[in-house]
């Protein structure tokens, strides 16, 4: 087991376990002291099968009472129409604001279920129990709710905190291998931004990732938590630094959107990060070069297919990440030492577009 305490500003906020099973969850629940609370857990219609039984015969014992809310998967259900399924729910279970929602499943559930909790009778807890490699690195940490709205992502939203982040190796045995690689897109990403020791450790351990060793996953995981910890700790509402986990995702989220989510969240960001390190100086060809042999390792696609660039264009000028006129674009110095640029001109970016795009 290994365990991160996440703290906003000098105040214990949540902490996150990594664990290879849901063996210690009802341990960890005590902490929480929720024997008295009712539980709404929100899953998918593809996890239910796998895991909601196993979870609720582990944590029946934790609360008072205990329902589920089975929503249909994918990020074309993303939408404010399925947060109200959940509202649904709690108000005909008589969830009150001292009881809690739990998201079982990968970001678009763990999204959902967040900005329910944050807006259901003006805020109550939840807890998140994420069972996909992206979600366990990135989408369960950090607060960001939300919902896409008429297609662009995310749009609709609220920062809302969990109050436990409990991450299980074994879920990631039953994951297709485009979502397994989805997750490397932002675990790469990660190294690419913090942490220098981190890159050629998943260079010398990418044969466990291949494999899915689950010793090798629980480390992997464990230090992208750390760095998404350290920038969600300095910057809780991404006023500042914590806008460099957003390395790859200006273009990476006008490609999603533009494909109609098609593509992964994460292989989009990786599409996205190998166009930035491409518009980086301060970045060798050599660098450029191991980072792509290790994003096709990990079986993500190194150039997307044919598209607009115009519409990518347009599609990133309406992300909600854009500063007014100007694109907040985050490039390198050189690895892990971001910046944001906001002076890159149209071409330069059709440029960098261009050269990962199949011909």
């Amino acid at each position: 087991m290994r365990k991160l305490d996440i703290y906003e500003k000098d105040f214990h906020s949540y902490s996150i376990y990594l664990e290879k099973n849901f063996s210690g969850i009802s341990e960890k629940l005590k902490e929480l002291d929720c024997k008295e609370q009712k539980v709404l857990i929100v899953t998918d219609d593809h996890v239910a099968p796998l895991y909601l039984k196993e979870l609720e015969d582990k944590i029946r014992s934790s609360f008072s009472a205990m329902e589920s809310v089975v929503l249909p998967s994918g990020e074309e259900n993303k939408t404010l129409s399925h947060i109200a399924t959940i509202y649904e729910a709690a108000i005909a279970f008589g969830l009150q604001r001292k009881d809690f929602m739990i998201a079982l499943g990968g970001g678009v559930v763990g999204d959902m279920t967040g900005f329910a909790a944050a807006t259901y009778l003006r805020g109550i807890r939840f807890i998140q129990i994420p069972t996909t490699l992206l979600a366990q690195v990135d989408s369960s940490i950090g607060g960001k709710t939300g919902v896409d709205f008429q297609h662009y992502k995310n749009m609709v939203g609220a920062f809302h905190m969990p109050c436990l982040v409990y991450s299980s190796m074994h879920t990631l045995s039953s994951l297709p291998e485009l979502q397994y690689a989805s997750g490397m897109g932002e675990i790469i990403k990660h190294a690419l931004i913090h942490n220098p020791k981190y890159l050629p450790y998943l260079m010398e351990h990418r044969q466990g990732l291949i494999e899915k060793d689950a010793d090798t996953l629980l480390e992997t995981i464990y230090q992208s938590n750390r760095i998404k910890k350290y920038f969600v700790e300095k910057d809780p509402f991404e006023h500042g630094d914590r806008k460099f986990l957003n390395f790859g995702h200006s273009l990476g989220h006008a490609i999603e959107k533009v494909a109609d989510f098609s593509y992964s969240h994460g292989q989009c960001v990786a599409f996205g990060s190998l166009m930035a390190l491409s518009l980086c100086a301060g970045i060798s060809e050599d660098e450029r070069k191991s980072i792509e042999e290790l994003m096709q390792d990990l079986s993500l696609e190194v150039r997307c297919k044919k598209m607009d660039f115009e519409s990518v264009f347009s599609a990133m000028k309406k992300d909600k990440k854009q500063n007014k006129d100007h694109l907040q674009f985050i490039l390198l110095h050189h690895l892990c030492s971001p910046y944001i640029d906001e002076a890159l001109e149209k071409e330069t970016l059709e440029q960098a577009f261009y050269r990962f795009v199949e011909d």
